[in-house]
């Protein structure tokens, strides 16, 4: 089956949403990883710790560019994720409209290659 990244993205003003009701949203996301679990499509669920604690690697110039959090210049931050391993596009979107999340929040949700997809250089 294929496998489909559910990337969670966030504002500063849903994260301070979210984080209003922090106890909440830990109780319904506790409450979506059982019934993935359950239903045996989930492969990895985490969390992203904040911005300001990160650094971006910028490789637009001759040499990298390493700029720590957070990231004034960004509208949207991604914040976790959750791996699905499902049988269809379709299926991880209906996956995708139960996350609970906070309003002004997406859900980006993106198949995951597998490995036989790859390009491979010659050998």
């Amino acid at each position: 089956m294929p496998k489909y990244l559910l990337i969670m993205r966030g504002t500063d003003e849903s994260n301070a949403a979210m984080m209003a009701d922090i106890d909440e949203m830990m109780t319904a996301t506790r409450q979506f990883i059982e019934e993935t679990v359950k239903a045996g499509v989930l492969l990895a669920a985490e969390g992203l710790d904040d911005p300001g604690q990160g650094v971006v690697v910028d490789f637009s110039g001759e040499a990298p560019v390493v700029t720590d959090g957070p990231y004034g210049e960004t509208k949207e931050l991604f914040g976790g994720f959750f791996l699905l391993d499902v049988a269809s596009k379709q299926e991880a979107v209906e996956w995708a409209r139960r996350v609970p999340a906070a309003r002004g929040s997406k859900i980006e949700v993106r198949r995951v290659p597998g490995s036989d997809e790859v390009p491979q250089a010659d050998r």
